[in-house]
């Protein structure tokens, strides 16, 4: 008598959702992703900046208000787009490796909910602690630096959800060569 074999308790049960030649992710698009995302984070870093420092700053014992207050945010706001660029760089290249929640379906690749989920958890964790300690290193005021990257894990886990899933569409910098060489059964 022939024994069934055991479903796997983690992974694809269907070839469709773990195929044999996923579509390689080129490094090119990592690069304008990372470049998309900095614009976007970097424009809500200086506006939290420069309405944290202002407005909560003074909670703190800081008295910045105006042009200093702009210029500090500034400096964070500038200084993130080369911390972060690089952060967000490898953590891309690092997610590019991983298959998990992929899927590939008449060639087209499409990333599941709950990838871009995690994907959007892990990076949050990892910009959040450069912003605050850029803040505190600009502001030398642990409150307002605390303020500043709490508040930013609200807007921004928003704003690169959102900036993930248009991503997830966009074609540029997926090579599906590898695809037609193996169908998908």
């Amino acid at each position: 008598m022939r024994e069934h074999p055991e479903k796997p308790i983690f992974g694809p049960e269907t070839p469709r959702l773990d195929p044999p030649n996923p579509p390689e992710i080129k490094v090119w698009r990592s690069i304008a992703k990372a470049v998309s995302w900095r614009v976007v984070g970097t424009i809500d870093t200086l506006i939290l900046s420069y309405v944290l420092i202002t407005y909560l700053g003074p909670l703190f014992g800081m008295q910045q208000h105006g042009t200093e207050a702009l210029e500090t945010a500034s400096y964070i706001a500038l200084t993130e787009v080369a911390t972060k660029m690089l952060f967000f760089f490898f953590h891309e290249r690092l997610w590019a490796r991983l298959g998990w929640g992929i899927t590939v379906e008449d060639g087209v690749r499409s990333e599941s909910l709950t990838r871009t989920s995690t994907k959007t958890a892990t990076w949050r964790i990892i910009a959040s602690l450069d912003t605050m300690a850029l803040a505190w290193f600009f502001t030398g005021n642990i409150g307002t630096a605390i303020s500043i990257g709490g508040l930013e894990v609200l807007t921004k886990l928003v704003l690169y959800f959102f900036h993930e899933r248009a991503w997830a569409k966009l074609p540029f910098g997926i090579d599906h060569s590898n695809d037609a060489a193996d169908p998908v059964t």
